[in-house]
């Protein structure tokens, strides 16, 4: 997740504009990409007068080499009005699906003389106009014109750059799905091939192969110790019984090879209450590592609860948590308490230990459900999001929304945050119209913007944008 990302540049010229205003334009946009941290494409001066796009040729050329260069994003850049046709051609034999953010560079309003006036602010309503004539989606800067060298422009990076990873990882993302979801959650029901249709393949192996796998590992491996060790360094285990360390560092070895031979992004886990019962141990740790390192994995089976942890941590660079929105924190009605039982990554959390499982322990005997991480989320800004499949419909729904987890006094076990979120009661009248799940995704990070223009404009899901 953390290679950087390399973005085609399309420099709109149009000939009785200045094209020095071009030329320079060119240079401080390559520039301003370069601080940004982007890799970058561009047709050079010696491909095309001053390396712009005008002519249908150029854009032909600026196509090819996009082509064969291979970009994750394309940014157009209006250092003066720019053709429209030029650009949209070049866009449109490029053939990429990619997301394109519009920027337009400002005139100054003491310098609007013909050797120096731009009108970038209208050509870019032109390249717009042209764009949507074309089918092409595309993204626009905060400001209608904002200079590359701008803190405005360079915020509008950030975001556009959380975009482009969002869609370039979800668009091919392979989801392993472990075992049956619990017979009691009808909510984690998903469409296989809904997703399948949006470029989401979904791998399965079931639970029994899985520990059929297990049973063959010999508990002095050293695979086996390797992860025990790992375990230890991950979360504080002092207490755990030295056997049901070994049996989640067998299932845990199981699972990264079944990631690794499967070419697996992220991973939906059957974690009751067979686990419990027949093996002894809850998969919670092992699942909480796999999030930390940014390969998501979700309770319960929550294929499309793994989507949504996969998008928050593309575009965050940070683990994403999967949580219960579960419940009231006093009468505050913008305050809730988020909660799992838990396998939250132990990057999300202030503090961490491994524990076992309240809720089913008195069911299948606590010693049976040693592996838990709890601890309190870290206070601070945070995205959520959910992604769900709408059968009736046909369509992928998701919602994605800003909030922040407080230090406000709480005490009960497992993963859990006391979250505050700006007309919470109105998000949640939404989820329940709407009939969405009550897990929820969320990462210690401001990117709903990324989230809302990945899925919506670039996947063609219908997004709710909270606030």
């Amino acid at each position: 997740m953390s290679e950087p990302l390399t973005l085609g540049v399309v420099v709109g010229n149009r000939g009785f504009f200045p094209n020095h205003l071009a030329e320079q334009g060119r240079v401080e946009m390559l520039g301003a990409l370069a601080k940004a941290g982007f890799r970058t494409v561009c047709l050079t001066p010696e491909d095309t007068p001053f390396g712009t796009v005008e002519t249908r040729p150029q854009a032909r050329a600026c196509a090819e080499l996009f082509k064969k260069e291979g970009i994750d994003g394309i940014v157009v850049t209006l250092p003066n009005f720019g053709d429209e046709r030029g650009v949209a051609e070049a866009l449109r034999l490029t053939g990429r699906d990619v997301p394109v953010l519009i920027q337009a560079t400002p005139d100054d309003p003491r310098d609007m003389t013909i050797a120096n006036r731009r009108d970038g602010f209208c050509g870019k309503l032109s390249v717009c106009n042209n764009l949507t004539q074309y089918g092409i989606p595309f993204s626009l800067t905060t400001l209608h014109t904002s200079a590359p060298d701008s803190k405005s422009f360079q915020n509008d990076l950030q975001w556009f750059g959380a975009t482009c990873r969002v869609v370039r990882g979800v668009k091919h993302a392979r989801i392993g799905a472990l075992g049956a979801r619990p017979a009691a959650f009808n909510t984690v029901r998903y469409s296989e091939k809904l997703l399948e249709n949006s470029g989401i393949a979904v791998e399965t192996l079931d639970l029994g192969d899985a520990l059929g796998r297990v049973t063959r590992l010999a508990d002095d491996a050293v695979a086996v110790q390797a992860k025990i060790e790992s375990i230890k360094a991950y979360v504080e285990a002092a207490g755990v019984p030295a056997a049901s360390l070994v049996k989640m560092a067998k299932l845990g070895v199981v699972i990264d090879e079944w990631m690794e031979s499967a070419e697996l992004d992220a991973t939906a886990i059957q974690c009751w209450t067979a686990l419990e019962e027949f093996f002894g141990v809850v998969p919670c740790t092992i699942m909480s590592m796999l999030s930390n390192k940014l390969t998501p994995s979700a309770c319960e089976v929550d294929v499309t609860g793994a989507v949504g942890m996969l998008a928050l941590a593309l575009a965050s660079g940070e683990p994403a948590a999967l949580l219960d929105w579960n419940n009231n924190y006093g009468d505050d009605p913008d305050k809730c308490v988020l909660f799992h039982c838990s396998n939250l990554p132990t990057g999300c959390l202030s503090c961490a230990k491994m524990g076992t499982q309240a809720i089913l322990g008195g069911t299948v005997g606590l010693e049976n459900t040693w592996g838990t991480v709890e601890g309190r989320m870290k206070s601070g800004p945070f995205t959520f999001c959910r992604v769900s499949t709408n059968d009736f419909e046909g369509t992928i729904d998701a919602y994605v929304g800003e909030g922040e987890f407080t230090d406000d006094p709480l005490e009960t076990f497992g993963g859990t945050g006391v979250a505050r979120i700006p007309d919470l009661q109105g998000l949640l009248r939404h989820l329940c119209e709407s009939g969405f799940e009550h897990h929820v995704a969320a990462t210690h990070a401001r990117v709903a913007h990324a989230l809302d223009e990945a899925f919506g404009t670039y996947l063609g899901w219908d997004v709710y944008r909270h606030n």
